[in-house]
């Protein structure tokens, strides 16, 4: 079902499909709108799902942009069945979405693929974004693939991994001497004055709706049923509620049966704005300072800080916030029940699992699934002196003596 309009989420003030994202009547931010999917045939959508692409083009029915000719391909990650790693929380039917699958490795190929589309379909020629890691990668790849020149904004202290991984694309790469939110406001000045697609400022609508994807996939992966439990990480906040939107889509579409499952927020204590906002009964968000290793959920001013707030009490839900050392944890953990090895994000997610378990929160029952945004391989640093290698001499004796008698002990 096409689009119809851009509505403010606030006044419900409604605008043409082009590139803005604030309402002009009282300064809420816009999101897509489509008509209403309630006669929809849901035999017939199923059918042209199955029928689709191995990619989030598959569900072009219920995105705001068709297929494009040339794209990197993102989404269709795998969902796995991660039992060593219930059995150790005291869980039940645990499930991990692996979006570190995606070209770039992080969930951000999702919302570029659909900022980018529709920049497209408006004539854009440069693509741009403010980023704390895992945005600039994707931006550099998908404008590298169709041939468009990209501006990348980052905060100067951004981990060099994923600086490394957005260079080699032969963007135009801007360190900013500040946090996030520093280079979000040059960026949203630097949008007013260039014909410029910043994919996550005057594009965001668009941005904003490759996130329902992951719902999607994961409804599909379970058989067309709906998870009982969706733990995933808080940056801005917008992940986290247009999965929840994107299961509300396909319930009202008769896809789904059943209601919005229960929506548990992950958060680092170094910026951790929303958790304190659930935490307080407070509908609003203070801004903070960030300062955790969790830089790619160090945004702390969160657009969507209060829908995330009032999804979390909707569901019967949460926000929680884990330590630095917390995230460490959780990252091995993951590691060593899964084999998945994740970004400081994803031990976010892991370590909020992990604290739910322990405080009774999950019902043995439940069918959970967490969402890991990001790859390992992009944040080195925050395993290192985590673990020990055995250094020996190439002898048998060494190796019997200093490690399987240490092993032993």
């Amino acid at each position: 079902m096409p689009p119809e309009s851009l509505r403010c989420k606030e006044c419900r003030t409604e605008y043409p499909l082009d590139a803005r994202y604030v309402c002009e009547q009282c300064f809420g931010p816009l999101e897509v709108a489509y008509a209403s999917r309630a006669d929809a045939d849901p035999d017939s959508l199923k059918r042209r799902i199955q029928a689709g692409p191995y990619s989030l083009w598959r569900y072009s029915d219920f995105l705001p942009v068709a297929p494009p000719k040339q794209a990197l391909q993102a989404g269709f990650t795998p969902l796995l069945r991660a039992d060593r790693l219930a059995e150790q929380l005291g869980l039940g039917e645990l499930w991990i979405k692996n979006d570190a699958a995606n070209p770039t490795h992080s969930f951000k190929d999702r919302v570029v693929s659909i900022a980018l589309a529709r920049a497209r379909e408006l004539g854009f020629q440069t693509i741009a974004c403010a980023s704390t890691g895992n945005l600039a990668n994707a931006v550099a790849a998908h404008a590298a693939a169709v041939g468009l020149e990209s501006y990348v904004f980052i905060p100067h202290d951004l981990e060099e991994q994923k600086i490394l991984a957005t260079g080699i694309y032969g963007t135009n790469l801007v360190a900013v001497r500040g946090n996030y939110d520093d280079v979000n406001r040059l960026c949203t000045e630097l949008s007013a004055e260039h014909e410029w697609a910043f994919v996550n400022i005057n594009m965001r609508p668009y941005y904003a709706e490759g996130s329902k994807t992951l719902a999607f996939e994961i409804a599909e992966q379970l058989n067309f049923e709906l998870p009982d439990r969706i733990v995933a990480p808080i940056a801005s906040g917008s992940l986290f509620t247009k999965i929840a939107r994107g299961f509300d889509e396909w319930i009202e579409a008769g896809l789904l049966s059943g209601q919005t499952p229960v929506f548990n927020g992950a958060q680092a204590d170094g910026c951790s704005p929303v958790a304190t906002a659930f935490r307080d009964g407070q509908d609003f968000c203070r801004p903070v300072k960030p300062n955790t290793i969790a830089k790619s959920l160090a945004i702390g001013n969160p657009a969507d800080g209060p829908y995330a707030v009032e999804l979390a009490n909707r569901s019967g839900g949460g926000v929680d916030s884990v330590t630095d050392d917390e995230i460490k944890a959780g990252i091995r953990l993951l590691a060593e029940t899964t084999g998945i090895f994740t970004e400081t994000a994803g031990g976010v997610t892991t370590a909020t699992l992990a604290k739910l378990a322990a405080r009774g929160d999950i019902d043995p029952e439940e069918r959970v699934v967490i969402v890991i945004t990001g790859e390992g391989l992009k944040t080195l640093d925050a395993v290192r002196g985590t673990f020990e290698a055995h250094e020996i001499e190439p002898k048998f004796s060494a190796f019997e003596d200093s490690v399987l008698s240490g092993a032993a002990a």
